[in-house]
């Protein structure tokens, strides 16, 4: 495909999939088939909202090379064959990440959430190569996704350097956020060339910009609510699709303040899950999850805003 069909299909909400685990801490694929047909029949993995198996969120670190291309066909399975399914791949050197890329594209990806490749600290150019060495040994998209913080600042994708891509054809959008310093809105130079999804919160910013979709960490744990605020931001009705951010926001955030410190990873996503009435396991350690009491704090919060837990 080329980048103007694929941008069609890499859009909207990208909807970060969490990985089930079982109580030892092994893949419970009966359990990803089962979530996701109901993700599926809940609006994801359409050309607006393409389901991202493997990716932090939904602790493809955590995988290993065995595991993250079951995880991912059992998806590809269960969602079928006119679904738009996506996998994110760790970091690697460009030789290793093409390997993987051609995996995944022959396991029925259509897209891939690439990081910079942050082990090696590279600078503008290295980057350029990366992502064209990649888009030239493939047939799918690429979404970029603008990892500073695990590097220095000044590794972050510079909006001229996502310019010098523009020739990659299969580097299709950016996912996009940018350290202190940094000119956020700078993405206007390149808006029209990739697809611009946001990752720092700041929706209506990002679509004013001419951005083309928006991260929710709630878009695999209550799909309806960021499909509604991406309806209502492609409608221009940019006052409500803030204020649906905002009662969400204000609703959890006094939960997530009084537990961020309780450990790393992601497993408040899990518990989100757990708190709607639809578990997908522990984490995996170091991480540690959530209790049931913490479950059930989130559970009433849930209740309160209207949110269908069952």
């Amino acid at each position: 495909m080329n980048r103007a069909e694929l941008k069609g299909l890499i859009q909207g909400i990208p909807a970060t999939i969490p990985t089930p685990f079982d109580d030892n801490y092994r893949l419970d694929l009966a359990k990803m088939t089962d979530l996701t047909r109901w993700w599926v029949a809940s609006g994801l993995g359409t050309s607006t909202s393409p389901l991202k198996v493997a990716a932090a969120m939904g602790e493809g670190p955590e995988l290993s090379e065995d595991e993250w291309p079951h995880l991912l066909k059992t998806v590809v399975d269960a969602a079928g064959s006119d679904a738009n399914i996506m996998c994110a791949l760790k970091p690697k050197n460009t030789l290793l990440t093409i390997e993987d890329a051609k995996r995944a594209q022959d396991l029925g990806a259509i897209g891939l959430q690439i990081d910079l490749p942050f082990f090696h600290h590279p600078n503008q150019d290295d980057i350029v190569r990366f992502f064209t060495d990649i888009s030239d040994a493939i047939d799918i998209g690429i979404m970029i996704y603008n990892t500073f913080w695990f590097g220095f600042d000044d590794m972050s994708l510079q909006a001229d350097t996502a310019l010098r891509l523009a020739d990659a054809e299969h580097v299709v959008a950016i996912k996009w956020n940018v350290p202190s310093g940094q000119d956020y809105d700078e993405m206007r130079k390149f808006s029209k060339t990739f697809n611009v999804i946001d990752n720092s919160g700041q929706a209506v910013r990002c679509h004013k910009n001419g951005g083309r979709g928006i991260i929710s960490g709630m878009a695999a744990v209550h799909p309806a609510h960021p499909l509604k605020v991406w309806e209502l931001l492609e409608n221009r009705k940019y006052d409500e699709a803030q204020t649906e951010i905002d009662q969400a926001k204000n609703a959890m955030g006094p939960w997530g303040e009084k537990y961020s410190k309780r450990s790393g990873g992601y497993w408040q996503v899990k518990a989100y899950m757990a708190a709607m009435g639809r578990p997908v396991g522990p984490p995996r350690p170091p991480t540690i999850g959530a209790t049931e009491e913490m479950i059930q704090e989130m559970r009433n919060i849930f209740v309160g805003m209207g949110w269908p837990v069952i």
